[in-house]
């Protein structure tokens, strides 16, 4: 059903809309999962992904794996994590990219900005909170 008549349903322009959209958009897009000790902490499901953010890769290949996010490639749609690298044929190492969907978030690197985003998620829920608290004293 579409609730919104300025956005389009349409598969093709959905795909267009995502894989051309801006490095600000993409950052939004590329959030990940936080690990459920930090769910229950923050009061918040996700976050977009950053460098130094510590994670654990739960789908693919290497889940199971631990690291620190070495680079977030928007480009690409692809996170680097430090020692996730395949060795090459030259004896170099290069990085594999894993998607940002498929590792969940064990450390948050919190910074002022960050920790006003995690203030503001968590705060939107706590309204919402206070009315229905309101309207069942009142019955």
């Amino acid at each position: 059903m579409k609730f919104n008549p300025d956005v389009s349903s349409s598969r093709r322009k959905s795909r267009k809309a995502h894989f051309a959209a801006p490095s600000s958009v993409r950052r939004k897009i590329m959030s990940s999962a936080l690990s459920k000790e930090l769910r229950g902490k923050h009061n918040c499901r996700s976050l977009p992904i950053r460098k130094d953010d510590e994670v654990r890769i739960v789908r693919g290949k290497f889940a199971g794996r631990e690291g620190k996010v070495t680079q977030v490639y928007r480009k690409k749609w692809i996170v680097h994590i430090d020692r996730i690298h395949r060795d090459k044929a030259n004896g170099s190492t290069a990085p594999i990219g894993i998607h940002p969907s498929n590792v969940v978030i064990t450390t948050i690197k919190l910074d002022k900005d960050r920790r006003a985003i995690l203030d503001r998620k968590d705060r939107s829920k706590q309204p919402a909170r206070q009315k229905e608290a309101e309207t069942e004293t009142v019955d």
